[in-house]
């Protein structure tokens, strides 16, 4: 099973979700994609295996070669090439590594070459579980490959968790693409409930089945969240009120959830009922579980 962790903002917990879940499920591997801040590795004291370049390929002006025909130009859809005078400029930012003006170039004036763009890490964290995360370079903007290369470690015979980017943008649809459920996690908050209509709608056109985890269920109104959920037909499968003694403790890069066994049993609880959701996608469920009194 593929279970993605996402949200429409950052900062809700979904690093936290992901790697309590990690540690508390039996047979797990954690992918983190989010390439912009990875932090997972933070918290599972990783042992570093394996570190490899991720490259894609982008294009190199040649202006010996170049005729002035535009042919390149004109096939670029994101705006990344400009034609002034005789000479092709790249715009390296709106670039999307498509390949097409290297083969559409009649001189061959744009052959590609390899970039690097990120590094891939591949470890073995606590209680023995894989992590592989990947960070992107601080100068690039387009991190999907990485992300891509992120998700090829995905272990059909486990339960990989993805901790996703934050938004509902191309990264987040990139990382939870592919899913077979996904947990959104959400705060009782009015700006916690549009950022959750958002998510619901990518995961729908994606055709995604979701569920909704509620963190720091005490706090604000959690009415507008179950409201939300019980007209979208949405099950909350878990709420987790606020704790100032694990804020502490995750300041201290310790994550405390799956050492608590009432939090244990709730979360090997939930994956039974998302087992069952997926094989009744039609079916309704409201299952609403608290982390601790």
């Amino acid at each position: 099973m593929i279970l993605s962790i996402a949200s429409g903002k950052g900062g809700t917990g979904k690093t936290t979700l992901a790697v309590s879940l990690a540690l508390a499920l039996d047979n797990t591997v954690l992918l983190d994609c989010d390439i912009e801040e990875p932090n997972v590795h933070l918290f599972v004291q990783p042992e570093i295996r394996n570190e490899q370049r991720v490259e894609v390929p982008a294009p190199r002006f040649i202006k010996e070669r170049c005729t002035g025909c535009g042919k390149c130009v004109e096939f670029c859809q994101f705006n990344a090439l400009a034609l002034i005078k005789d000479e092709v400029l790249i715009f390296r930012h709106l670039c999307h590594n498509c390949g097409g003006c290297t083969i559409v170039c009649p001189e061959n004036a744009l052959p590609a070459e390899m970039v690097e763009i990120g590094r891939l890490y591949k470890a073995r964290g606590l209680g023995g579980i894989d992590v592989i995360w990947g960070a992107i370079l601080p100068h690039q903007v387009r991190g999907t490959k990485l992300i891509s290369e992120v998700k090829k470690n995905a272990n059909p015979s486990a339960i990989t968790i993805i901790d996703c980017p934050p938004g509902t943008a191309h990264p987040m649809v990139k990382a939870v693409d592919g899913s077979d459920f996904c947990l959104l996690v959400t705060e009782p908050t009015l700006f916690g409930l549009n950022d959750l209509k958002l998510s619901v709608e990518t995961l729908r056109l994606l055709d995604i089945p979701c569920g909704i985890v509620v963190n720091r269920s005490n706090l604000g109104n959690i009415e507008l969240i179950e409201d939300y959920a019980r007209k979208e037909n949405i099950p909350i499968l878990m709420k987790i009120p606020y704790s100032r003694e694990f804020a502490e403790a995750y300041s201290r890069g310790t994550i405390t959830l799956a050492q608590d066994s009432q939090w244990v049993a709730q979360a090997r609880q939930m994956l039974q009922t998302i087992t069952e959701l997926r094989s009744h996608p039609q079916r309704t469920q409201q299952t609403q579980q608290t982390k601790r009194t």
